[in-house]
């Protein structure tokens, strides 16, 4: 099946791109609720999931409003203000949900079989469990993506900059039809094929949204709600290198600055870790290894995020860049 959205002019003056840390939020969620790992994300999911199922995220609102296939709660992508949203402000607007409009998204889960009991006291009193519902999106964000952050902000900026010197040399339409092996542009309109849904310009408001996504791979997602800006999230390019090793070619140099040991700390911190194991890694002592991250993380090199009892270390896109200047 084919979909397609028709473009006026003014809808293209209005078409623009964002970095939403939502859209990361509900795509790499549905990753971890698939049967398998997409191949580009078993590392991370295989770093993640055993903190989310500690945290018991697997069995909350969250994981009934993103199930693996299907439907997903629209109310979870508000618009974006401006190009590069904080989470906190998106979280704002999440809570800031009309309750018709976080009953219509639960009437559509329902159809599809989703939501559950476990939604039962939002779709009873939204204003009340919204609160809930975005203190769970907290908890999971620290423990599943702030770590690496750093990493997928950087692909997904990079994208959103490629993709507007393209609109500046080449137009929209060039970059519409780049976007995905699902969509393309055709004298003015917008289709996407294999899609199950027909998609109007009635259900939505004017312009369009472009959302580079790290997670959503293979495929496109769209969110239409009327008078926002119909969404379409996108794979960002080159997402895969978010996984990819690091080369510390310029760790020597490196080294002679910041010494050895918190060089070689930096190195280890190409995926995140906790004191222990970086103690067990380096054969350094586990008070050593504290002092040298306090530094670290004072220096802006190093984040620290809690995930249950242990504090998860983890390099910030400076520190890359001091290991791989290239």
């Amino acid at each position: 099946m084919e979909a397609w959205l028709s473009f006026s002019a003014a809808d293209l003056a209005q078409t623009r791109f964002a970095v939403s840390p939502l859209w990361e939020v509900v795509t790499s969620f549905r990753v971890l609720a698939q049967r398998s790992d997409p191949a580009p994300h078993q590392r991370w999911a295989a770093q993640v999931r055993p903190r989310i199922v500690r945290a018991g995220l697997d069995r909350g609102r969250l994981a009934a409003l993103v199930p693996a296939h299907g439907y997903l709660a629209d109310f979870l992508n508000p618009t974006p203000a401006g190009p590069f949203p904080t989470l906190g402000a998106e979280l704002d607007a999440v809570r800031r949900t009309p309750a018709g409009q976080v009953r219509e998204d639960l009437r559509k889960l329902a159809v599809e079989g989703g939501g559950g009991g476990r939604l039962q006291s939002l779709h009873d009193d939204p204003e009340a469990v919204l609160p809930k519902v975005a203190d769970e999106i907290e908890a999971y964000w620290e423990l599943a993506l702030a770590p690496y952050w750093a990493r997928v902000q950087k692909v997904l900026e990079a994208d959103v900059f490629h993709r507007a010197r393209q609109v500046a040399e080449h137009g929209s339409a060039r970059v519409l039809s780049e976007l995905h092996e699902t969509v393309r542009w055709d004298d003015g309109t917008l289709r996407l094929v294999r899609r199950h849904c027909a998609l109007t310009r009635d259900q939505a408001g004017s312009g369009l949204l472009l959302v580079p996504s790290v997670f959503v791979w293979p495929r496109v997602l769209t969110r239409f709600v009327h008078p926002d800006p119909p969404q379409l999230a996108y794979p960002a390019r080159r997402f895969g290198s978010v996984w990819e090793g690091r080369t510390t070619a310029a760790t020597d140099a490196v080294a002679a600055v910041l010494g050895r040991s918190r060089t070689l700390l930096l190195a280890a911190l190409d995926t995140p870790a906790s004191t222990t194991q970086l103690a067990t890694h380096s054969g350094l002592s586990a008070a050593g290894v504290s002092q040298h991250l306090i530094a670290l993380r004072n220096a802006g090199l190093v984040t620290a995020h809690r995930s249950g009892r242990s504090v998860l270390y983890a390099r910030t896109s400076v520190a890359d860049q001091l290991l791989d200047p290239s």
